[in-house]
């Protein structure tokens, strides 16, 4: 089986580990997910197998949606609830502080990436560093945060919840703990739950159980999104002796295509309207050369 399966990822579980439990179940020997989610985190995770994992990097949207509890007066060396208690404050602020203090928050912001995440440095993983109780200067980046929202409080007890529509990169741990930074008590996270990535959303999604009962009655490939329903570019259909060239990776003249094109990536198919893979033509508009050809691969089992 090739295509992408949308996995609402449980607690607990690594990204890795989870994209690992989906290739058993599917019997496929190769499988990677689109967009690593901590371990706390629950909700949308792309998953590719067999031939649509070389289309990962080509999806064409990298946008990401959560709903986050986070709680006032506390900070983490990990900012979330996992980690060791850094600071204890009082909490003065109150729902109409929280809300007024989101909307600073809302566009291009910067942020510093934390310690504890699966950015490089020299070749280690940050949060390998922090594990060993080192830290070093992280350069911030630039992130968008689309809408921000409050979604429910508690006043009593400090806690609240949030839905978050943001670029790919932007760390919601880091958000919470800049929003507690500007509220003047610190916040650490709670709960974290990711209800849309790369244009689906958690709706969308199967639990691993939901896959293995699929699996049990041998309907499993109704969960699965075939690679050209997911990387949705402009069509162009080649002509057999094109179909070849272009699946043995040369490029295409464009001035044999029929219409008009524009530079850009296109999904291309055969006369037969079989997916070929995803081509790109130049800013010349000359050639259509070659991003990805689509490989189908079998199963584990043979």
């Amino acid at each position: 089986m090739n295509g992408f399966v949308f996995l609402d990822k449980s607690e607990g579980l690594t990204s890795f580990v989870a994209s690992a439990k989906v290739r058993r179940i599917f019997g496929i020997k190769k499988a990677g997910h689109t967009g690593t989610l901590d371990p706390m985190a629950t909700g949308v995770l792309p998953i590719a197998l067999g031939g649509a994992t070389r289309f990962i990097e080509l999806i064409p949207s990298h946008d990401k949606a959560y709903r986050a509890k986070f709680i006032l007066g506390k900070t983490t060396d990990t900012l979330d609830i996992t980690g060791k208690v850094t600071g204890e404050y009082e909490v003065t602020s109150n729902k109409s502080d929280v809300e007024k203090v989101l909307t600073g928050f809302i566009g291009e912001i910067e942020q510093v990436p934390p310690m504890y995440s699966a950015i490089k440095k020299d070749g280690v993983r940050l949060y390998e560093l922090a594990r060993q109780g080192v830290e070093i200067e992280r350069e911030s980046r630039k992130v968008t945060v689309y809408s921000l929202r409050l979604l429910g409080y508690c006043e009593e007890t400090a806690e609240y919840e949030i839905e978050c529509e943001c670029s790919s990169g932007t760390y919601i741990r880091t958000l919470i703990a800049d929003i507690g930074e500007a509220l003047g008590c610190g916040a650490t996270m709670t709960c974290l739950r990711r209800i849309m990535a790369n244009g689906v959303s958690v709706d969308r999604c199967y639990t691993l159980e939901e896959l293995q009962k699929l699996s049990d009655e041998g309907m499993l490939a109704n969960a699965l999104t075939e690679v050209d329903s997911f990387i949705t570019y402009d069509k162009i259909k080649v002509s057999a002796p094109q179909a070849k060239r272009f699946s043995n990776g040369g490029e295409l003249d464009v001035n044999r295509f029929g219409g008009k094109k524009t530079p850009g990536l296109y999904c291309v198919y055969s006369p037969d309207d079989e997916f070929l893979g995803v081509g790109e033509i130049d800013s010349e508009v000359t050639a259509l050369t070659v991003k990805r050809v689509y490989v189908r691969q079998v199963t584990a089992n043979g």
